[in-house]
């Protein structure tokens, strides 16, 4: 049986030769641009050819990581980014971006294409759909158990990659909202504050509610190779170059021979991440959310501050070289010292570091490298051409201009409850997107004389996760609504299209991004009658489309973190976090949502937008409670385009960074 890729993290020189060295069968890197860990060294342009050359010397692939979503106005960069990768030619291009995708394939296809696991496939009509769209492999969700992930790679045909060792996400990766909506800085854009490793108000006393522990799978992995899972995936391009190097090393030996367990597990103890979990896919749930946020081994908190440094009193042996990192308990910010100049008294040391530190600050030990790593690479020779010529650029954004045709303006309105129907005049919205779970669509009652009087105005919605053994229920419960007179459905994820009848028609929700021209060309040519764009948009980026014919989101509650991961708040549900922000937890189907106290409310610009040739909207009325005059108060806002109170505008008026 062929043994699985490892594939390795590189952020800068040291760990790339790191991953060399310890057994790496591929790499996987940034540049400066379009890539999901942007606090990461990554790389720049003449760097990249030189990483290239370098691994396939050793038989190591290079694959590149544009794995962020893209904002219209950057499209001209991204086709110069593209047309450089064309040229130097990595082994393939790891993206989350639809639109990425269609620039690749109308206009680059010699690149090799990976679905990001930011693009949140999560089962095997994900993985086939991809095949199907001339993705080569899709890095699943990290939330599959086992069975889910062996079931996903038996029935499809593409190849299968799946994270193994490194730092977890508490929302699905590409479903998280909660750094955009504190502050403008998208997970999906690569600049995640990190938001679910902040202490939340549980009860009596803050605690981590949604701070993960590390994923370590490293006892599954004989059964990974023996389920044929093609490529198995180390997390860590911000870890140092001791991390790569040991953990490679790790998973080197026991791909190559399982008898090397326990001498592997002894290098992964000092990996210096969190405790560890084996999460869904080594199946066990117990004890995945850490007491603590903090990476590396404790060492103790500082005793003094000095002029120069601090003082630290620890039972570990510091050396010349070893990596810290001091967290500021009043901040909660962290600064990385590598150690060089100290004294030492006994068991107290001295230690010389830049940083504003204070009594009682908790310090870490981050890396005790075994060995140094090369920090430069050769210079690149030849003359690179980093933008594409004017003709053939221009040729590109031809193919994305789009004429907009003048429409009435529609009203979209979603629910989640059956119990919204008796709250609401339908007359007034001329569709009504039922979100609904799975026991309440037992409940619904297709033939009822109201819902058969109204049938051309309901959307049914497939939900944002569809756990294998669910497939045949959507399947089912599509063809039952279609047969009943349902036309349209809205989808959470493009690769549901193929769960619907061969005849009906689709939308597709704001989890299926539409932040650029190239991504509805995409939607387009899907046959989607309709698309909504995201919901943590900014204006100038809406208002930049030149494909106006989306579905504008103008009220709703965002939903900040979608998890798998149960977890424990108040009894009540509710809680705050450190700044006295509230927010609400809601179970459905096995799936966590945390929703803000407020909604988001752009009520106020639909008028304007109108102006700008936008006309269809959607008011969502999801984690309210159902109200009849609710749901007359936001309508009319709506029709007066009048703002509700209170609200937020999430970053509608700030920009999405």
């Amino acid at each position: 049986m062929p043994k699985p890729e490892l594939l390795v993290p590189v952020g800068n020189v040291e760990n790339f030769y790191a991953a060399l060295e310890g057994g790496a069968d591929a790499i996987y890197f940034g540049l400066k641009q379009f890539n999901a860990r942007e606090r990461a060294v990554n790389f720049n342009h003449s760097q990249v050819p030189v990483l290239i050359e370098k691994a396939h010397e050793k038989n190591c692939k290079a694959f590149i990581t544009l794995n962020t979503v893209i904002k219209n106005t950057e499209i001209p960069e991204l086709i110069d980014v593209l047309h450089f990768l064309n040229e130097i030619k990595p082994d393939a291009v790891i993206v989350q971006d639809w639109g990425t995708y269609q620039i690749i394939k109308s206009h680059f296809n010699e690149l090799t294409v990976h679905a990001s696991t930011q693009m949140a496939n999560h089962n095997s009509v994900g993985a086939n759909y991809s095949k199907k769209k001339g993705f080569e492999r899709v890095i699943m969700a990290r939330e599959l158990t086992f069975d889910e992930l062996d079931e996903t790679k038996k029935q499809s045909g593409v190849e299968v990659e799946t994270f193994v060792h490194g730092a977890l996400c508490y929302s699905f990766s590409g479903m998280c909202h909660f750094s955009s909506y504190l502050g403008g800085q998208g997970a999906n854009r690569g600049m995640c504050k990190q938001p679910c490793r902040r202490l939340f108000d549980h009860t009596d006393k803050p605690k981590y509610v949604f701070s993960l522990n590390d994923n370590q799978q490293i006892d599954i992995i004989p059964k990974l190779v023996a389920s044929g899972i093609d490529s198995l995936k180390i997390e860590g391009r911000l870890k140092s170059a001791d991390y790569v190097y040991r953990v490679t090393r790790a998973y080197r030996m026991v791909i190559d021979n399982a008898d090397t367990m326990d001498e592997a597990k002894k290098l992964l103890a000092n990996d210096m991440g969190r405790d560890k979990t084996t999460y869904f896919l080594g199946g066990n749930l117990d004890g995945a959310i850490s007491g603590s946020p903090n990476t590396g081994l404790p060492l103790g908190k500082i005793k003094n501050v000095t002029s120069t440094g601090f003082v630290l009193t620890t039972q570990q042996t510091l050396e010349t070289g070893f990596r810290m990192r001091v967290r500021s308990v009043k901040t909660d910010l962290q600064t990385n010292i590598k150690l060089r100049n100290f004294s030492k008294a006994q068991q107290t040391y001295t230690i010389e570091a830049e940083g504003n530190f204070k009594v009682g600050d908790p310090v870490f030990l981050a890396a005790m490298p075994e060995k140094k790593f090369p920090s430069k690479l050769p210079e690149y020779k030849e003359q690179l051409q980093l933008k594409l010529h004017g003709k053939k650029r221009k040729k590109i954004f031809k193919t994305l201009d789009f004429e907009n045709t003048k429409q009435a303006p529609k009203l979209y309105a979603r629910i989640d409850s059956l119990a919204w129907m008796k709250k609401m005049r339908i007359e007034s919205i001329d569709f009504l997107i039922l979100n609904l779970s799975r026991s309440e669509w037992d409940e619904f009652m297709p033939d009822a004389p109201f819902v058969q009087k109204h049938k051309h105005r309901f959307i049914p919605e497939l939900p944002h996760f569809i756990p294998e053994n669910r497939i045949a229920f959507y399947r089912d419960l599509t063809a039952k609504l279609h047969s009943k007179g349902f036309e349209t459905f809205s989808l959470s994820h493009l690769s549901q299209k193929e769960l619907l009848p061969e005849t009906a028609k689709f939308i597709t929700n704001e989890n299926v991004y539409a932040y650029n021209d190239s991504a509805t060309l995409v939607y387009t040519r899907e046959k989607a009658n309709a698309y909504t764009y995201p919901i943590e948009n900014d204006m100038e980026n809406l208002y930049s489309m030149r494909n106006k014919q989306g579905i504008v989101p103008v009220y709703f509650y965002p939903k900040l973190f979608i998890s798998r991961m149960p977890v424990s708040v108040s009894n009540n549900e509710s809680f705050s976090d450190d700044m006295e922000a509230n927010y609400q937890k809601t179970v459905r189907d096995g799936i966590t949502f945390i929703t803000p106290e407020h909604p988001v409310s752009m009520l106020q610009y639909v008028s304007q937008m109108k102006e700008k040739g936008f006309s269809r909207f959607l008011i969502d009325f999801s984690f309210r409670q159902p109200s009849k005059n609710v749901f007359q108060t936001i309508v009319k806002r709506y029709a007066s385009s009048q703002q509700v109170q209170p609200s937020t505008n999430f970053n509608f008026k700030r920009t999405l960074k």
